[in-house]
């Protein structure tokens, strides 16, 4: 499943059709057993431009934290004080496996990391307000309360699982998703930056509405929660691996935890939902200026990721181009008599 990974004009056509004019810069990849391989697409940039990919980096830390379970690094009631510096702070009593299927009580982001001005630069301009280095983050978690122990999405606990997984492995976030899976995988666009000094030539400029440029996400703290970029090329390989069995952390796919009503079910940050009949597992990202989804048909080996350099929602073009594949196997063919597309 993994050997094949090719451009795809007639993808790139329909991607443009169905995005349309506000995402002028995306990409697509699909991922099918029926097919010879894995089909890319990019639509007004290389295949190995970068996006930064949001809470898809969420993902890649459940994938670690699985990993770090079964290498018996740390355990579901590990703590964040057991491995974090933080004094005994009520922080400090939350647990990995809370963190992970955002049941911790943390609060989605810390009161004192947004202020007012904060707040306005985001919504304005796409101000990154997640900038801050590890110490920085640390400080927050030192002055925040639990709440109760219920399903509630906290970007925060998930920067401080990533960095509390860092710990129990004796390095860094960003060297240890390197080292267990970019690496491994040959994720070779597939990186962190601290600063916007840390972008690699490619790196893609989001844009929010009417296309105005947005700044970089960047930030040390940040990343395991939604400071990864990555290449559509290497968003495929990671979908193939988690297809075929190949990536490291699997079990962080099964859903063990309610998160909403609906039957909507959380593993170690992917959530599973009923679509239609099926099972689907999937996660969504979006910063300042880009969107991202990746989503998957567990029971069909099929997957689709969609990564785009504007604001504006992708999730129900992910949500139509999977049922597309995983029922028919190709997509119906796009109206111009090309016919359908494939590898």
């Amino acid at each position: 499943m993994t050997a094949a990974v090719h451009g795809d004009d007639r993808l790139a056509a329909r991607l443009g059709k169905q995005l349309g004019r506000r995402n002028q810069v995306a990409a697509a990849a699909v991922v099918s057993p029926r097919d010879t391989g894995t089909t890319v697409a990019s639509r007004g940039a290389a295949l190995d431009a970068d996006f930064e990919i949001g809470s898809l980096a969420k993902c890649v830390t459940g994938l670690l934290y699985a990993d770090a379970l079964a290498r018996g690094e740390i355990g579901p009631d590990t703590t964040l004080g057991e491995l974090l510096p933080l004094g005994d702070v009520p922080a400090a009593r939350a647990t990995l496996h809370s963190l992970s299927t955002h049941r911790s009580g943390l609060p989605a982001l810390p009161k004192s990391a947004r202020p007012l001005r904060t707040t306005i630069a985001l919504w304005r301009h796409g101000t990154n307000p997640y900038g801050e280095n590890l110490e920085q983050l640390l400080d927050q978690a030192r002055g925040v309360s639990l709440g109760k122990p219920r399903p509630h999405y906290s970007n925060f606990g998930f920067e401080l699982l990533g960095h509390a997984l860092a710990r129990a492995a004796g390095t860094t976030y960003a060297e240890l998703f390197h080292r267990r899976l970019a690496a491994p995988l040959d994720l070779d666009r597939f990186y962190a930056p601290a600063t916007a000094d840390e972008l690699r030539l490619g790196a893609l400029t989001g844009t929010g509405r009417r296309g105005r440029p947005r700044p970089p996400w960047t930030g040390e703290a940040l990343a395991p929660a939604g400071g990864i970029r990555a290449s559509i090329t290497s968003m495929a390989r990671l979908t193939a691996a988690l297809l075929d069995g190949t990536a490291p952390g699997l079990a962080a796919l099964d859903p063990v935890a309610r998160l909403g009503p609906n039957g909507v079910r959380i593993g170690a940050a992917w959530i599973t939902i009923e679509v239609k009949g099926r099972s689907i597992t999937w996660h969504n990202g979006g910063t300042g200026g880009f969107r991202s989804w990746l989503g998957l048909d567990r029971d069909a080996g099929t997957g689709v990721v969609i990564l785009s350099a504007s604001s504006a929602p992708v999730d129900r073009h992910g949500f139509a181009l999977l049922a597309e594949f995983s029922e028919r196997g190709h997509p119906r063919g796009d109206g111009d008599g090309d016919g359908d597309v494939g590898a």
